[in-house]
């Protein structure tokens, strides 16, 4: 087996055992949650003073008379299989519930995660090419007040003044098409500048090299060596950050959608809340293990590939 099969191999063992404890964790909200379960899902459905017979027929049916181990088990070969459980709130099941969402909030993010790369690339590589002129510094306030004011506070400033005092983009969007360019603007432009901060420091690093130098020396531009050498040696922390980033996104999104009342999976998860709908909640939360440790996954490969070095077997 050659050095880069036994690395993936070694890595793709801990993304899986980062799974697992990821779905326990997040079964253990049900069994943690305050109350008494079969009481929560009874109330849900407008039934205030269930008879006994109610509440046992329940109980079987949810498994609680067996041991935590097994119970853990079972919902496991439900998640694989996508059964979800029930909504407490709605009656229907999880996996619907998201799946009328889901597209919304894939294109939220999506746009979202496109435009902070694209903006975090363009300002580190303008920044460190005028490096302590105007745009160098203009870029670095922007980054301050970025990394230093939250999310939700742009978003509110985006709805106040272009959405309700221009009239660009709708209240209410359909969760489709154009009108997903508010909301996601709004989250790069909070997340391009962490993005930006870290990968202007790491080409500063390595804007001095010898390759750099050398290829100065040869005649080389310096957009073409900020491109050609630098960027290639820096790009891993940025990599890296963008990975750690993903369930951040994931975790910021219920606020923006409420805002921007866009239709995705983040006002799901505030609704739910609200009602105390822990299956929905436990399906949400899930979702963003499980995604971060995609992205991990996916950004841990690519600097593999990038990066020869790290394509050897540490012992």
């Amino acid at each position: 087996m050659t050095g880069l099969s036994a690395r993936i191999l070694k890595r793709l063992g801990q993304a899986l055992a980062s799974a697992l404890a990821a779905t326990l964790l997040v079964w253990l909200l049900l069994p943690l949650a305050p109350g008494d379960p079969v009481m929560r899902i009874l109330a849900a459905q407008n039934i205030e003073e269930p008879n006994d017979l109610q509440i046992e027929v329940l109980r079987d049916q949810l498994g609680l008379d067996r041991p935590l181990p097994v119970r853990y088990l079972e919902w496991l070969g439900n998640v694989v299989r996508g059964d979800l459980s029930v909504s407490y709130r709605t009656g229907q099941p999880v996996l619907q519930e998201i799946a009328s969402r889901l597209p919304a909030t894939i294109l939220l993010l999506g746009s979202a995660l496109a435009f902070s790369v694209f903006f975090s690339l363009v300002l580190a590589l303008v920044a460190v090419r005028f490096h302590r002129r105007w745009p160098d510094r203009l870029i670095c306030a922007y980054t301050q007040v970025t990394v230093s004011v939250p999310t939700f506070v742009f978003a509110l400033l985006v709805l106040q003044y272009l959405v309700l005092g221009l009239g660009i983009g709708q209240v209410l969007p359909r969760g489709t098409g154009w009108l997903v360019l508010l909301p996601a603007l709004t989250i790069a432009i909070d997340r391009a500048g962490g993005w930006t901060q870290l990968l202007r420091a790491n080409l500063l690093e390595h804007i001095n090299s010898r390759a750099v130098m050398v290829a100065r020396s040869r005649g080389a531009t310096r957009w073409r060596t900020l491109w050609r050498y630098a960027l290639p040696n820096a790009i891993l922390p940025y990599l890296t950050a963008i990975g750690v980033s993903i369930g951040g996104m994931i975790a910021g999104t219920p606020i923006i959608e409420e805002i921007f009342t866009w239709p995705g999976l983040g006002r799901l998860m505030l609704q739910s809340i609200t009602a105390r709908d822990y299956p929905v909640i436990q399906a949400f939360v899930l979702i963003g293990a499980l995604s971060y440790v995609t992205a991990s996954l996916l950004v841990d490969l690519a600097a593999m590939w990038i990066d020869p070095r790290l394509r050897e077997v540490q012992p």
